[in-house]
């Protein structure tokens, strides 16, 4: 059942090309939030390969309506292959369906919408269907950008060579955003520079608006467990190229000057799929490689430190938030901080060297009391600028922004 629709609420049709869920955070808490509001949300969402539709009730509880469309490997393969000699990227080509694309026709037939919610680049061709609507596209992060990073710093050298691949395709597919969507969204200040350096030129600037990522604080809340005093946790999904490289990184780095201040400290690698470079450091007795897990919140509050050494990334890193939210003091490198306005030194602690990073760790292992006072002002930073609640609200004035530039295009 759909949630209460308010009078003021807006009708918005969310396309997106994977179900939302506690994986998928932001388009979650979007509709989460967006339904908490009073407004009535629509889900249109691809399944991908291999993925089922385990958050299924929860979207059910809060949408309006949710259908789905089974996106089978043999579709994407061809999608790839389709691509190969045209300009569009492999990750917005990734998503093209022609039972989405009836789905979309039909639903706007069948329904009256205010404004189109697409999400990420896999999802922008979804948007081909969509006339008669502004359209907030949700970029979440500049994929070009991210591939410059993974072409210098990636893992492995396939993920460098797949990064370079697709950067100048996917570089002037982003260039074109801002001139199609009414409006485009993007989580830090760094991936909007990214979209804005051609649209300044072409008078679209204003279209890239940043809406920062939140975390849910009734979830990620502090509990009443004691901490491991020498544990030390990485968290995220373990498939990810940045995360491996980070990771590998934080075990074969930055752990071994730790070990020899704190012999005893113990690291945590929590997180789905970990790549098989990642599996192999749980033959080490003091690093535990968890896999899947049904619930990554005991694990972060029993830790002391949770560390993000990230080599590269684009965007806000939700372990970072989800940390900080349960009150455990965070290390991470500098650059995380430039989609954040968390204070280093206050709110976490930065290092941009392995021995920095080892410093910072057994600053805080030996330190229970500096531990006490980073994780507390932690919880306070994420409360004070990272609630759903805020953000959404945020959104629907974005939303609403669009609407009346559509609206004074028709009347002119």
């Amino acid at each position: 059942m759909g949630a209460t629709v308010l009078t003021n609420s807006l009708r918005i049709l969310f396309i997106s090309p994977y179900l939302p869920s506690l994986i998928r955070v932001r388009p979650f808490n979007l509709i989460k939030h967006l339904s908490k509001q009073g407004h009535a949300v629509t889900l249109l969402a691809l399944i991908p390969p291999g993925e089922d539709a385990g958050g299924l009730p929860e979207l059910e509880s809060w949408c309006a309506a949710v259908h789905t469309v089974g996106h089978p490997r043999w579709r994407t393969l061809w999608n790839g292959l389709l691509a190969l000699p045209g300009q569009t990227p492999f990750q917005a080509a990734y998503s093209r369906s022609p039972q989405m694309a009836a789905l979309i026709k039909n639903t706007l037939a069948g329904h009256a919408f205010d404004v189109a919610h697409v999400e990420h680049l896999r999802g922008a061709e979804l948007s081909r269907p969509v006339v008669g609507l502004p359209v907030v596209f949700d970029s979440v992060d500049s994929i070009a950008l991210l591939f410059e990073r993974v072409a210098k710093d990636g893992p492995t050298l396939k993920s460098r060579l797949l990064a370079r691949l697709d950067l100048r395709r996917t570089q002037r597919y982003e260039d074109q955003l801002s001139q199609k969507f009414a409006r485009v969204l993007v989580t830090s200040p760094q991936d909007k520079a990214a979209l804005t350096r051609p649209a300044a030129a072409a008078g679209q600037h204003n279209r890239v608006t940043v809406l920062p990522n939140g975390v849910d604080l009734a979830y990620f809340a502090p509990l009443d467990v004691p901490r491991q005093p020498n544990q030390v946790i990485f968290s995220g999904k373990m498939s990810y190229h940045a995360n491996v490289a980070a990771a590998l990184d934080l075990a074969t780095t930055i752990m071994p000057l730790v070990w020899q201040a704190v012999p005893d400290a113990y690291l945590v690698i929590a997180g789905k799929d970990p790549a098989p470079d990642l599996q192999q450091l749980d033959a080490d007795r003091r690093i535990e490689v968890t896999g899947t897990v049904p619930d990554l919140r005991p694990y972060l509050a029993q830790a002391a430190v949770s560390v993000s050494p990230m080599r590269y990334g684009v965007g806000i890193q939700n372990k970072i938030l989800e940390a900080m939210a349960m009150g455990t003091p965070v290390v991470t490198s500098p650059q995380t901080l430039t989609a954040l306005q968390a204070r280093a030194g206050q709110d976490l602690l930065t290092a941009n060297s392995p021995q920095a990073t080892a410093g910072a760790i057994i600053s805080l292992l030996k330190d229970r009391a500096l531990r006490r006072q980073i994780g507390q002002a932690g919880r306070t930073y994420v409360e004070t600028h990272h609630n759903w609640q805020t953000i959404v609200a945020n959104l629907t004035d974005i939303y609403r922004n669009a609407m009346a530039e559509s609206k004074g295009k028709i009347n002119t």
